[in-house]
C-alpha cells in the first residue's frame, strides 16, 4: 500500500489561520486526492472527497462524518489564510492573504463534498521545489486539537535538526490562528501548548517538548525540542541485523579467534567436534589452531550461540 503523503510547501506551513480539525482534514484529503489522481489539480479543478473515505481515514461513523464534513467545507469557504513567500520578480519577500477555495458543494446522495482550490492555493500544494515538508498523513489521524495539527505541523519542517528556531510569542499565536482566545499565559499552555504537545507525543512518530523564553519575567517566545521515535520496524531490523552480526565472524582476527576458541563454554560446546586421541583433542594449542581454521573456513557449523558471544564471557 502506497503511502498518502501530505506534502505543502514550506509558506504554508508557516502561514497563519484558523481552521478546525474537520476542515484541516478535508484539506490533507484533497491534496492527497489530487496526488493520487496525477494532475496539478489546474485552477477550477474539481476534487471531490466522500464521506466513506473520511470515515476511514479518520475511525468515524460516515453519518456523523458527512454532517461534518458538510459544516467543514461551508467554514472553508469563509476561511482565508495569510503567507508569505519570495517575490519571484524581485527575490523581496512579500506577504499575501488568499482564501482557501474558489467553490464548494455537496450531494446528499452521493455523501460526498466537493471543492476548488484558490489559484494562489495550488501552487504551494504541487509545484513543489526546495522548500516543502512533507509527511504521512497516519501521523495526524490521531489528533483531536486543531491545535496539535497544525504544532505538529510546524515543528516538523525542522525535522533534518530536531529543533525549531526560536519563535516568538506573538508569532506563534498567529501561526495556530489565534486572536483573542487564551490570552492569559497559563491559559494558552494549559489549554493550547500542553494539550497539543501531549497529542503529537502519543499519537505521531515525534515525541516534542517546548522552552520557553523570558524576558525577565515575562514569557516572550518558545523553542521546540523533538526526536522522532524508533518504529517497531526499525527495533525488528536492528534485532536482527546485530543477531546476524553477532553470528558472523567478519572482522574478526586470529587473536579474537584464539580467544573464542579458547573460551570454556565455546570449548564445553564443541569439543565433539574432535576426537579425544587428536592432537586436537589433547593439546590446547592444536585445539586452538584446528578451530581457528574451521572458523575461517565455516563459521556457519558453530550454531550454538552467536559466535561473537564467546568474545564477551
Amino acid at each position: 500500500m502506497s503511502k498518502q503523503l501530505v506534502t505543502k510547501d514550506n509558506s504554508l506551513i508557516g502561514a497563519s489561520y484558523s481552521l478546525g480539525v474537520v476542515e484541516q482534514r478535508l484539506i490533507f484529503l484533497a491534496i492527497i486526492e489530487a496526488r493520487e489522481q496525477k494532475t496539478l489539480i489546474e485552477a477550477g479543478g474539481l476534487l471531490r472527497i466522500y464521506a466513506q473515505s473520511y470515515a476511514k481515514q479518520f475511525n468515524v461513523e460516515k453519518h456523523t462524518s458527512y454532517e461534518a464534513m458538510k459544516r467543514a467545507v461551508e467554514g472553508l469557504y469563509e476561511a482565508g489564510f495569510a503567507y508569505s513567500k519570495i517575490d519571484e520578480r524581485s527575490g523581496k519577500i512579500g506577504h499575501y492573504k488568499s482564501r482557501w477555495v474558489d467553490k464548494i458543494g455537496y450531494i446528499d446522495d452521493l455523501g460526498c463534498v466537493e471543492l476548488v482550490f484558490a489559484s494562489d492555493v495550488i501552487p504551494l500544494i504541487t509545484r513543489l521545489e526546495a522548500r516543502y515538508t512533507e509527511y504521512e498523513l497516519k501521523q495526524v489521524v490521531g489528533l483531536q486539537s486543531e491545535y496539535a495539527i497544525r504544532l505538529y505541523e510546524l515543528i516538523i519542517q525542522w525535522r533534518s535538526v530536531g529543533r525549531t528556531s526560536q519563535i516568538s510569542l506573538v508569532e506563534l499565536r498567529e501561526k495556530l490562528g489565534l486572536v483573542d482566545e487564551y490570552q492569559r499565559i497559563e491559559a494558552f499552555k494549559r489549554r493550547v501548548l500542553d494539550l497539543a504537545i501531549t497529542q503529537i507525543n502519543e499519537h505521531t512518530d515525534i515525541t516534542a517538548e517546548y522552552e520557553q523564553h523570558k524576558q525577565g519575567r515575562i514569557i516572550t517566545g518558545f523553542t521546540f525540542k523533538f526526536k522522532v521515535k524508533k518504529t517497531k520496524e526499525k527495533i525488528s531490523a536492528k534485532v536482527e541485523a546485530d543477531r546476524i552480526e553477532m553470528s558472523t565472524i567478519e572482522g574478526l582476527n586470529d587473536k579474537q579467534l584464539g580467544r573464542i576458541a579458547r573460551n570454556p563454554s565455546f570449548i564445553a560446546d564443541y569439543n565433539h567436534l574432535v576426537s579425544s586421541t587428536s592432537p586436537a583433542g589433547q593439546d590446547p594449542r592444536a585445539w586452538e589452531f584446528e578451530m581457528i581454521n574451521r572458523l575461517k573456513k565455516d563459521a556457519s557449523q558453530f550454531k550454538k550461540r552467536p559466535i561473537r558471544e564467546y568474545l564477551e564471557c
